[in-house]
C-alpha cells in the first residue's frame, strides 16, 4: 500500500492519531514527548500512533501529506491539528482540550 494511503486509512479509522518518533511509551524525541504529555494532560490516554522512524516512506509521506516540515503531527476527527509548538500554544489557550473533549478516556 501507498504510504498516502496508508496515513489516510489511519487518520480515517481512528479519532486521534500522532505521527511521532517512537510510541508513546517510549519516544525517541523531546516533542514527541512533549505531544504524548499533551494529550494526556487533555484526558487523551487512549490513540492511534504511528513510528515514523520504523518506515522511512511514511516519515516522508506524512510530511508531504500535511505539508508540514517536522513530526510530531496530531490528526483529530481526520482533520491535521499541528505540531508539537501548536499543540503547547492550543492547549495553554485551552482550545486543544475544547476539541479533545468528547474523545478524552475514549
Amino acid at each position: 500500500m501507498e504510504a498516502k494511503e496508508q496515513i489516510r486509512q489511519t487518520i480515517t479509522n481512528h479519532p486521534v492519531v500522532l505521527f511521532m518518533k517512537g510510541n508513546p511509551q517510549a519516544p525517541q524525541c523531546g516533542f514527541s514527548a512533549t505531544a504524548v504529555q499533551i494529550l494526556k494532560a487533555c484526558g487523551v490516554n487512549t490513540f492511534a500512533s504511528v513510528d515514523v522512524l520504523a518506515d522511512p516512506d511514511i516519515r516522508q509521506g506524512i510530511k508531504d501529506f500535511s505539508n508540514w516540515p517536522t513530526v510530531p503531527q496530531l490528526y483529530v476527527k481526520g482533520e491535521f491539528v499541528g505540531g508539537c509548538d501548536i499543540m503547547k500554544e492550543m492547549y495553554q489557550a485551552g482550545e486543544l482540550q475544547k476539541q479533545l473533549e468528547d474523545l478524552a478516556s475514549a
